[in-house]
């Protein structure tokens, strides 16, 4: 029986993938017959043991250090991978949080801030996604054909008391993906947002075992009652880059554990 999810020696391009839930994408896809993954990190030892993962497991992929908020960096990057593999065929827009390297002061009310730290959110979560479509999507529409899926989070979609600028940079993102979807539909690209809630990321983890009862407080706003782990995301992802999804655009997936639901 033929696996539905498999990639067809699809070449990739994951961002932000040197832990977490981007290196279990690139996980899932090695697993499902891509030709070559693109790993991609803000630091590149991180992506190097990804990458170095993935060939041990008999998979092809190579690490691409790039800041993906600097279109010049996403580009240089592009150009390294096309010369690896070949042309994107998928792309997931992963990098995300308040960006490699948060700002201290990310965590206080916007109000309190300024633009430099509304920036590191809308930086990654916003213009990243941006910078990787606009050096992406030539080449997809000259073979006619292509992916995106880009991660965003459910305060994206509802709001997040405390994260106003990261909720607002997603739901940019999300809107941004969406365009896109309705714009290059004709070229047989489609494109998709996945909004995840509390996943099990090593930041997060960290976080709930430093504080059971913090763990305990959260949970119980959960329907499914635990974390998300990274592989229920990239569950998603993969069925959204394969064939299985070949008729669905623009559209945003759930992936939360039942923390909000949509229509």
């Amino acid at each position: 029986m033929s696996d539905i999810l498999d990639l067809n020696g699809k070449v990739t391009l994951i961002t932000g993938a040197g832990q977490g839930v981007g290196r279990q994408i690139a996980l899932h896809f090695a697993a499902h017959n891509a030709a070559g993954i693109v790993v991609n990190d803000y630091f590149l030892e991180r992506a190097e043991q990804v990458a170095r993962e993935i060939n041990a497991a008999g998979g092809k992929a190579i690490a691409a250090q790039a800041d993906v908020t600097d279109l010049a960096s996403v580009k240089a990057m592009i150009g390294k991978a096309e010369q690896a593999f070949g042309p994107i065929d998928v792309l997931v827009n992963n990098a995300g949080n308040a960006g490699a390297t948060p700002d201290p002061d990310a965590r206080k009310p916007f109000w309190e801030t300024g633009p430099e730290v509304w920036n590191s959110f809308i930086g990654v979560n916003l213009y990243g996604v941006i910078n990787c479509a606009s050096a992406c999507i030539p080449q997809m529409i000259e073979r006619k054909g292509g992916r995106i899926v880009t991660i965003i989070s459910d305060a994206g979609r509802a709001g997040e008391a405390g994260l106003e600028v990261y909720s607002g940079a997603k739901a940019g993102a999300a809107g941004f993906t969406r365009a896109v979807a309705r714009s290059l539909g004709r070229h047989n690209i489609t494109a998709n947002c996945v909004a995840i809630a509390a996943t099990l990321t090593p930041a997060i983890e960290a976080r709930l075992k430093a504080n059971p009862e913090m763990q305990k407080k959260m949970m119980e706003k959960y329907v499914i009652r635990r974390p998300g782990l990274p592989s229920d995301v990239a569950n998603m992802v993969l069925f959204l880059a394969s064939d299985a999804s070949a008729w669905i655009t623009g559209q945003t997936y759930p992936v939360n554990g039942g923390f909000t639901f949509a229509l």
